[in-house]
């Protein structure tokens, strides 16, 4: 794969694991991370580029695409992934929380989306992914604030493919379930299922930059679901969301093991 690949909010989870596989296929990467340190050495560790970068700052964005335009050429992929969860009850979410969240979720999507375009459009060409979340389309207690800022970015995404579908620059989401990264610390899993890892969301990644598409949801199967669900009574609806437990993931975690994360989201590290 002989392609420029620039990725935020890549210095761990589902952006460095996106990174190494594409890297191995053969493109060229640089990756993006509001966590100087840790990007540096998330870069070093794979050989590849590592910039920091503010995707919720027009200057720190475009300073970072430039940088990475001199260090590995125009950028034939953009992916979009840089993200944050803030978890709990609705009346619990701080307004600093969602400021943050939509600040960095949302118009950190649109921000990259926008200077990247700036730079594809005029060439004919390129690739912009925007990694989004089956939270979008599947709305979960607990998840209130998160699921408002993915639904978003799925608007977003598809309103902006329309509008550019004819003018050689394909525009694409990902949405992934749960997966095994730091956003679901101090959760547990829906009864009976099997969270996806990192490389899981990679390799649908990887696919979809070869046979690029609207929309690709990891794993396949769970788009079917969410598509049969929406057209469930509410009753029905929420008879299932007991019996995964999905009625209670994100209400009763522990905060302990999430401290951390916590921390990290708010800090900007």
């Amino acid at each position: 794969m002989s392609k420029v690949v620039v990725i935020t909010g890549a210095a761990r989870g589902i952006g460095l694991a996106t990174a190494r596989a594409l890297k191995a296929k053969g493109a060229t990467i640089v990756i993006g991370d509001i966590d100087e340190a840790a990007v540096k050495e998330a870069a070093e560790s794979l050989g590849v580029t590592g910039l920091a970068v503010d995707v919720t700052s027009r200057e720190s964005f475009t300073a970072f695409l430039d940088r990475a335009e001199e260090a590995a050429g125009p950028p034939d992929v953009v992916i979009n992934n840089a993200g944050i969860m803030p978890i709990g009850p609705v009346t619990d979410e701080s307004d600093a929380d969602a400021h943050r969240c939509v600040d960095i979720n949302l118009h950190g999507v649109m921000l990259g989306t926008k200077l990247a375009l700036g730079r594809m459009l005029p060439r004919g060409s390129g690739h912009i992914i925007n990694v989004a979340s089956l939270a979008g389309v599947m709305f979960t207690p607990g998840l209130a604030l998160y699921n408002a800022s993915k639904a978003a970015v799925i608007a977003f995404t598809e309103a902006t493919r329309l509008e550019v579908r004819d003018r050689g620059v394909h525009v694409s989401a990902v949405l992934p379930t749960f997966t095994n990264t730091d956003l679901v610390a101090g959760t547990s899993s829906p009864k009976g299922q099997r969270n996806c890892e990192p490389e899981d969301i990679a390799a649908a990644v990887v696919e979809l930059i070869g046979r690029p598409r609207p929309q690709v949801v990891v794993p396949k199967k769970l788009g079917r679901q969410a598509r049969l669900g929406a057209l469930l009574p509410d009753r029905v609806r929420r008879a299932v969301a007991r019996r995964y437990g999905l009625d209670k993931i994100f209400l009763e975690y522990d905060p302990e093991v999430r401290k951390a994360y916590d921390a990290r989201i708010r800090t900007g590290s």
